[in-house]
Formats: structure tokens, C-alpha cells, sequence
């Protein structure tokens, strides 16, 4: 994704406040062989760019002094309860430097696997997001997982799938970490017949009991 970036002279809170208020965004971008370098946005255009996938996973076009500049999105300060972005960070890409982001985990074909289709099995996505480790140049934009394999009883780890060439997950510690679960859902049926029995034996109970207060006829 392009985006175009701003030179910004002033810093401090109340360069900042005022910028808002003409419908910028301050920002900085940092990283690289450069100095850090203070930039502003413009904030409607950053507002819409920062609901796309791609803005945050992404390594980033930024278009800054008539020159073009690959950043990734690091850090982005929102106000508490405004729809105002109040801070966004950038970092430079090195092509030749090992990047450690977060990609998004994007699934599909769990409608047609044995034990959602057969077995009335619920398919519970523990990891949405994967960290990984790779040069810019093999950092995609999400990573695919197929879950029409899923069986009732099973579960899918990070072993079990394969990740782009040059890229390796970054598991804190973790030997095999769970990506999809399956949860089997308790029969109903049964449940509903076993209190239904009481509640038909209570008319019976109730019967048996008239006929032994009944007189006898001689």
C-alpha cells in the first residue's frame, strides 16, 4: 500500500493539538540508517488506510519529499472514546534486516470438514495471529490455513501447517502452539428425554396413588 507523509518542523503537545485541529495526524519514522524524522498525515486519508488489513501487516509504500521510503506500521495511538488517530509510528525496512512481525491467519473450509458437516462439531480459532520472523521481501500479507481436514477430537497446531518459504514462526517458548480446536457439542436429545421421563412417570404416580385412596365397593 502508498501513502503519502508530510515534513513536520514543530514538536511538543501543543504543536500537536493544533495540527489535530487542522486535520493532521503527527507521526514519526524511525528505524534504519536514517535519524528519526518527525512527519504528519493527513488524518482522513490515515483513518480510512488503518481499517485495511494490509496497513498493518504490510511492508508500506511512504511517499515523503517526492521520495519513496518502505516502513511498517508499529504503533498507532487512538483517542479514548473520539474516532481521532492521535499518534502513528513508523519504522524504515533494511532489505537485507529480519523483520519480526504479526500476520494475520486467515481460515477457511471448516464448513465443509467431517466434524463441522457431519459431526455438529464448533471450531474455535485460538490464533487469529501468527508471529513471524523474515526479510521484507518474504513477508506476506496474511498466511493461508485450510481446515477442511478437521476431524471430530482434533486439533490444529502450527506444525501442522506449512508457512511461505523464508518465513519462521516466532512461538515464545511454545513447542506446538494450538492454532484451531474442535469442540464437540453435547447431544440435546437425551437430555430432553430424561426430564420429560420424570415428568411422565408423575401423572402415573399420581393415578396409582388415587386408586389406593379410592373405597372399595361391596
Amino acid at each position: 500500500m502508498k501513502f503519502v507523509a508530510f515534513e513536520r518542523a514543530k514538536q511538543g503537545t501543543g504543536a500537536s493539538r493544533r495540527l489535530r485541529i487542522t486535520g493532521r495526524t503527527p507521526g514519526i519514522v524511525y528505524g534504519g540508517q536514517g535519524q528519526p524524522q518527525l512527519i504528519e498525515l493527513d488524518h482522513n486519508a490515515l483513518w480510512h488506510a488503518l481499517k485495511k488489513e494490509a496497513f498493518h501487516s504490510t511492508i508500506l509504500d511512504m511517499e515523503l519529499n517526492g521520495k519513496e521510503n518502505k516502513v511498517l506500521l508499529r504503533d498507532v495511538q487512538m483517542h479514548p472514546f473520539k474516532q481521532l488517530v492521535l499518534h502513528i509510528d513508523f519504522q524504515r525496512v533494511d532489505a537485507n534486516t529480519k523483520l519480526h512481525m504479526k500476520v494475520p491467519l486467515h481460515y477457511s473450509g471448516e464448513e465443509n470438514s467431517q466434524a463441522v458437516k457431519f459431526d455438529n462439531c464448533l471450531v474455535n480459532h485460538v490464533m487469529t495471529e501468527l508471529d513471524v520472523t523474515c526479510l521484507p521481501k518474504d513477508l506476506p500479507e496474511f498466511i493461508s490455513v485450510d481446515l477442511s481436514g478437521l476431524k471430530k477430537g482434533s486439533s490444529l497446531h502450527l506444525a501442522d501447517i506449512t508457512l511461505p518459504a523464508g518465513v519462521s514462526a516466532v512461538t515464545h517458548g511454545k513447542v506446538n502452539p494450538v492454532l484451531v480446536s474442535v469442540v464437540a457439542v453435547a447431544a440435546e436429545e437425551p437430555a430432553a428425554e430424561a426430564a420429560a421421563a420424570p415428568a411422565a412417570a408423575a401423572p402415573a404416580a399420581d393415578a396409582g396413588a388415587a386408586d389406593k385412596a379410592a373405597p372399595k365397593k361391596k
